[in-house]
């Protein structure tokens, strides 16, 4: 099959197309054909050894958790598949090996839940990390009706899914992102505050009693603020900076969960969760989304596509 491989750490420059084989499936996992496979920061960090103290590379390592496809091959005990099914799926093992940016991957069936109808490829296969991560992390937090959730990063492709998941939940919603991005999170029905100097007061000005709720989907410092902005008494939750603990919060690193998924595409498919694809690279251009996404100012989700 082709894929995209990489056979040691470094720069987009690392990742090779070319054949490799197809995967085994073991007994509780489906064949999956791709169809498309969506980039996140944790592909180009993993590829550039930034987790390497929390998972054992194999190489060489197919990058990608994120697909979407369907399933051509079953495993000896998997009877929630059927060959022919579409499928979505957060496929992500303990190790960096067999990755999503390939003609095929094999997933364990507790990785995926059927695609949403009436999505494309694309699109669907934009939904699994960045919306199980911005569940995860809001019922981390126990955000609810009446709370008002601080989002930093939230144009980006989980920040923009957290939103509309917490206005779901009845909560009042302010979010960070450039001021070129702040149109569109009014129409998902969030308050748009720029980052960087002076956003401590551009908060306490939109929430003069504090935030109930801080999800930081950017680290690089984000959730420092959150002693000056915070009413007390308030939830944390971050993505990205371990220094959450210190203020009473919790890091998130999300977990692949078949209901969640399932819940995800639920709500895609009746209108009620956007996605928004930012642009699409074919299979043998995939350095290219990385260096893409590494540019950290997309909006929404960059896919690459698998003819």
């Amino acid at each position: 099959m082709k894929a995209v491989s990489y056979r040691a750490y470094g720069g987009p420059e690392v990742l090779e197309y070319g054949d490799l084989p197809l995967p085994k499936v073991g007994p509780d996992s489906v064949l999956i054909k791709v169809r498309a496979a969506a980039v996140n920061p944790v592909d180009w960090k993993a590829r550039e050894g930034y987790l390497d103290g929390m998972l054992q590379p194999v190489f060489p390592v197919v990058p990608g958790w994120d697909v979407s496809g369907v399933v051509v091959g079953l495993g000896a005990d998997t009877p929630e598949y059927r060959e022919g099914d579409e499928v979505i799926g957060y496929v992500r093992e303990d190790l960096l090996s067999r990755g999503t940016f390939a003609e095929y991957v094999a997933a364990p069936v507790r990785t995926l839940a059927p695609k949403p109808a009436g999505l494309t490829f694309e699109e669907a296969a934009a939904i699994p990390l960045a919306g199980l991560t911005a569940l995860q992390s809001l019922r981390a937090v126990r955000a609810a009706e009446g709370d008002t959730v601080l989002i930093h990063g939230a144009s980006g492709g989980v920040g923009s899914m957290a939103v509309q998941l917490a206005r779901r939940l009845g909560a009042r919603v302010i979010g960070t992102a450039s001021e070129r991005n702040h149109d569109y999170l009014r129409a998902l029905g969030a308050e748009p505050v720029t980052y960087g100097d002076g956003l401590v007061e551009r908060v306490r000005a939109l929430a003069p009693q504090g935030v109930d709720v801080v999800l930081d989907l950017v680290g690089g410092g984000a959730v420092t603020t959150s002693p000056a902005v915070t009413a007390h008494g308030a939830r944390l939750v971050s993505i990205a900076d371990p220094a959450v603990t210190e203020l009473g919060g919790r890091v998130l690193w999300v977990r692949p969960d078949t209901a969640d998924l399932a819940e995800l595409g639920r709500l895609a498919a009746e209108g009620a969760l956007k996605v928004e694809v930012a642009e699409v690279f074919p299979l043998e251009k995939t350095a290219d989304a990385h260096r893409r996404s590494a540019e950290g100012h997309t909006r929404g989700k960059i896919v690459v596509t698998v003819s």
